[in-house]
């Protein structure tokens, strides 16, 4: 099942509405790395990664389970070869550690953009992951309470509509 997100900050996923944060730059149609913006489209979700010493029982979902490391990183350098895909720490390329020492990658949401085929410099790593409390805003995630993401994760989701 899809989610609605709207540049208000709602998602809406079986009738009901949860807070999110968005991109810092609002969403957008022409993606670009960096740019701390949302991308609009439907993403799908791929897969779900976790922090296992901080998650138990595994989240429940319809897509496959990882449980990261401290050595998971995602790569965000435009020319690298591993570009928008995970990567083993330490890396020479420009990149994003996944096991953060706050609650935000608690439970990361792997959702699918610019990854069939990857496009260098259409943006890297949008995840759906823990927001801060604050619901300040990410850099071109969408990020929910970590009750409700386990929530919609438990429930089904299975991609975000942007729009």
């Amino acid at each position: 099942m899809i989610a609605d997100v709207s540049a208000d900050g709602r998602l809406v996923f079986a009738g009901r509405i949860y807070r999110c944060a968005l991109g810092a730059a609002g969403i957008t149609d022409h993606k670009m790395e960096g740019d701390s913006a949302t991308p609009r489209g439907l993403l799908p979700l791929r897969r779900v990664l976790y922090r296992a010493d901080r998650i138990r029982p595994p989240p429940a979902a319809c897509v496959p389970l990882e449980p990261l490391a401290p050595t998971d990183g995602w790569c965000d350098a435009p020319y690298d070869r591993a570009y928008n895909r995970p990567v083993s720490l330490p890396s020479d390329a420009s990149h994003e550690a996944l096991w953060r020492t706050d609650a935000l990658y608690d439970v990361i949401g792997v959702l699918g953009w610019n990854d069939q085929p990857v496009e260098r410099s259409r943006g890297s790593a949008i995840f759906l992951h823990v927001a801060r409390p604050d619901y300040g805003p990410t850099a071109g995630c969408v990020a929910l309470a970590r009750e409700d993401l386990l929530g919609l994760l438990k429930a089904g989701l299975s991609g975000v509509s942007v729009k």
